[in-house]
């Protein structure tokens, strides 16, 4: 109908109905919305890389729970999300012919293939109505106290600039949204999750806010500092990152626990760490959308070559945990069991794989 207009949600890094402003402004805006996650096939990555032809199974099942909370929770709203397999450009470029997509809708993106995928298509139709948004980060490009192409060249730097920043947590609550285009003819079955694997994490934005909420309904921030180096104890790091991997949980959000956390039970340094911790995923937010492409280059940001060779049996021996270290082996092995290692085990395993068996640091992104 002349006149209609019909938004498509890009869903990726950003898995919530709720506390989304990416979805709350479309609910405003548009009069039909399609809303679509786009699984890329990263079977070709994987066999170069890794040998291995998927990832492991508790990733996969990880995502399958974020997705089918999501869908579960549109569905609340007379919604649904569509789950398609395929190249994001090509998949974005077909339904917004065939659905004549008016207004598209994504995260402002710090990964240089999405940026380029929404680029691409911008420049492919004109009247296309891109709105990105942060969907998953503590600032907005307007309030850093610089222009993102004088991001400071290290995190200290960058931290003593932003952290007296007061910072308001807005809850974007969604009340109701659109219908799907009454157009929509899309095949996408949508398997929902699997319940093999690990159950350490469940994925999805319930799951994700429930567990902040435990985390915080004890006393473990007040002693953060002391204990994040442990390698396995569910009380001693907050194990947030796997649904803020996802956006399933934002970290204004736990930023608003962690407030009113200190609120009731006073800060104090580690406290002060978990906040401190967050600008450090911050600050690389900011680096990538500063450097774009060059960041995964082989030659570097500094267009300096690491000294580095691929050495197959030393890669398998690092993935399956059978190297001459046995605490990275330990960690590895974990890994594989559960999809989870500890911040402290994270750091060991890539340690040894970059400087040890001297292999680009790259390859640490196959799981």
């Amino acid at each position: 109908m002349s006149g209609t207009k019909t938004g498509l949600l890009w869903f990726t890094c950003d898995l919530r109905v709720q506390d989304n402003p990416l979805l709350a402004k479309a609910s405003l805006e548009v009069d039909a919305l399609l809303c679509v996650y786009v699984v890329p096939s990263f079977s070709r990555y994987l066999k170069h890389y890794s040998q291995e032809s998927q990832f492991s199974q508790a990733r996969i099942q990880f995502l399958q729970q974020s997705l089918a909370d999501v869908s579960n929770s549109l569905a609340k709203f007379g919604q649904r999300l569509f789950v398609i397999e395929g190249t994001p450009f090509e998949v974005l470029k077909e339904l917004i012919s065939r659905q004549n997509i008016t207004h598209l809708y994504c995260d402002a993106f710090a990964g240089y293939d999405e940026q380029s995928t929404v680029e691409c298509l911008t420049k492919r139709y004109s009247e296309l109505h891109v709105i990105q948004m942060n969907t998953r980060m503590l600032f907005n490009e307007e309030q850093l106290p610089f222009d993102i192409h004088q991001l400071p060249a290290t995190f200290t730097q960058f931290r003593k600039k932003v952290e007296e920043l007061k910072l308001e947590h807005q809850f974007a609550l969604v009340n109701q949204l659109p219908p799907t285009p009454s157009i929509a003819r899309i095949h996408a079955p949508f398997h929902g999750a699997t319940s093999s694997g690990s159950n350490v994490f469940v994925g999805g934005e319930h799951s994700g806010n429930a567990h902040c909420k435990d985390y915080f309904s004890h006393r473990f921030a007040s002693h953060y500092k002391q204990t994040r180096n442990a390698l396995d104890d569910l009380s001693a790091t907050t194990r947030f990152s796997p649904w803020l991997a996802l956006g399933s949980v934002s970290p204004q959000r736990i930023l608003s626990l962690l407030k009113n956390y200190e609120n009731q039970h006073g800060a104090n340094d580690s406290t002060y760490w978990i906040y401190f911790e967050l600008l450090w995923r911050e600050y690389f937010y900011w680096y990538a959308r500063k450097v774009g492409y060059k960041l995964f280059q082989l030659r570097g940001v500094n267009h300096s070559p690491p000294l580095t060779s691929f050495y197959a049996q030393h890669f398998k021996q690092w993935v399956h945990g059978t190297t001459a270290y046995p605490i990275v082996n330990a960690c590895m092995k974990q890994l594989r069991q559960t999809g989870y290692i500890s911040n402290r085990g994270r750091q060991l395993v890539a340690s040894c794989l970059v400087n040890e068996l001297s292999t680009d640091w790259l390859w640490c992104g196959i799981f």
